[in-house]
């Protein structure tokens, strides 16, 4: 890592239902964010959820209790992160409707932490709020007015989109007020950022204005290839020969898992050919018992893995799923797909053409793309594919891209020179 030096450290100020130690998505992120900007030199403070993602209940040590201050410290550099924790209500069956009071308690119990800095003039150099939930800009705003700064609003997934598109809810006046905020939300920031090309395609188209691309990134010295990926699948339960399909995140609707069971289904007679699926989230009792409900022998569901096996757990896999339906296209960019290239994996992908998942992919030539919700098709790829003699190639250069494009120093080093000089 290159440190930068700075004579006037700059302070930092992240508002965001998502961070650590949450392992998986948006507070992965987060955290690594944080983490690094603190090594770099930067003051930098949390205001935050307690971790309960993706498991929809608070994470031991934590409990959901009152308002806490915790201060972070990075065992090499001796960096400091200080993290204000704020309770909220966590529904432990999440629906479109729970999901929007878990934001607005999250919201609520936020305003009273930053009405407490505003109250002590605590100022700061950069604001960063991060979507979903969309409305947190808010607070970013009331903290601006008084005591200062600049607002970055950056979007890891166009969440009201989404929520319209799946369905998730059906009120078309009440989709017009959220979208009439959202829109005052772009217009006011002092700087708005989106992960993927087409996302921010769809920003633009709802305001007119510049936005810049802020890629998730992946942790290259972290996650990399290991050769012996025979011996790493009998510790999870698969024989040396297996050929394993690995869907590893989030579990819920919009990624259509529904496939893979379907998929199982059709090749139920190819005793060589395993299907894992690995998280946690709303639908995961669902696949189970479908799965269950079929017979499907050849599908095994594990719990997210610990972070100091997670390496070799990617390794694993002789190929990797990344699944998303058709309307769910470039409203989120799934965070997991760098990690799936920094080990080297080749994906295949279900996603829609012009996409920025089907460019990336197609672009560079890092898996394979099929189109979202045909398990005929996943079926038909995978009979196709399971002794691909090109697969070697493949992952170098898959690891290549994730060297060149997804390293956190250079994603870093552009949003310092961009928001931070």
């Amino acid at each position: 890592m290159i440190v930068k030096e700075s004579p006037i450290p700059k302070r930092i100020l992240l508002i965001t239902q998502y961070f650590s130690p949450e392992p998986i998505g948006i507070g992965k992120i987060n955290g690594e964010m944080m983490a690094w900007l603190a090594a770099n030199g930067y003051e930098c403070s949390v205001i935050t959820n307690y971790p309960s993602y993706p498991h929809w209940k608070v994470q031991a040590p934590y409990k959901n209790g009152w308002y806490k201050k915790e201060v972070t410290k990075n065992g090499e550099s001796g960096a400091q992160v200080n993290i204000y924790r704020c309770p909220s209500y966590v529904p432990s069956k999440p629906s479109g409707m729970r999901r929007i009071l878990q934001d607005f308690s999250f919201s609520s119990s936020v305003f009273w932490q930053v009405l407490k800095f505003n109250i002590t003039r605590q100022k700061f150099d950069l604001i960063v709020t991060v979507a979903p939930p969309f409305h947190l800009a808010h607070l970013g705003f009331m903290l601006k007015r008084l005591n200062g700064g600049r607002i970055l609003y950056h979007i890891q997934d166009l969440q009201i989109d989404a929520a319209q598109d799946l369905k998730m809810l059906s009120n078309e006046k009440l989709f017009n007020l959220i979208y009439k905020i959202e829109k005052n939300i772009l217009l006011k920031s002092d700087y708005v950022s989106g992960i993927a090309p087409g996302m921010i395609q769809k920003i633009k188209a709802k305001v007119d204005r510049e936005v810049f691309y802020f890629p998730n990134w992946a942790d290259t010295s972290s996650f990399y290839p290991i050769s012996a990926r025979d011996k790493l699948k009998v510790k999870w339960g698969c024989k040396e020969d297996d050929i394993v399909f690995l869907y590893s995140g989030a579990i819920g609707e919009k990624q259509g898992l529904e496939t893979i069971l379907l998929t199982a289904e059709d090749l139920l007679g190819n005793k060589k050919i395993r299907f894992i699926i690995c998280g946690s989230g709303p639908y995961k009792e669902k696949l189970m018992l479908i799965a269950k409900e079929k017979g499907l022998l050849n599908i095994d569901f594990l719990p997210i893995q610990d972070k100091e096996v997670f390496n070799e757990f990617l390794n694993m896999a002789d190929y990797h799923l990344i699944l998303q339906k058709s309307n769910a296209s470039d409203l989120v960019m799934p965070s997991k797909f760098a990690t799936i290239l920094a080990v080297g994996g080749i994906s295949i992908v279900t996603t829609s053409p012009g996409t920025s998942l089907y460019n990336l992919t197609k672009d560079n030539d890092l898996g394979y793309i099929l189109e979202p919700e045909n398990h005929h098709a996943l079926t038909g790829l995978i009979n196709e594919i399971k002794s691909d003699d090109h697969s070697d190639q493949k992952r170098e250069n898959v690891r290549n891209y994730a060297i060149k494009h997804l390293n956190i120093d250079n994603v870093m080093s552009e949003f310092v020179d961009r928001m931070l000089k």
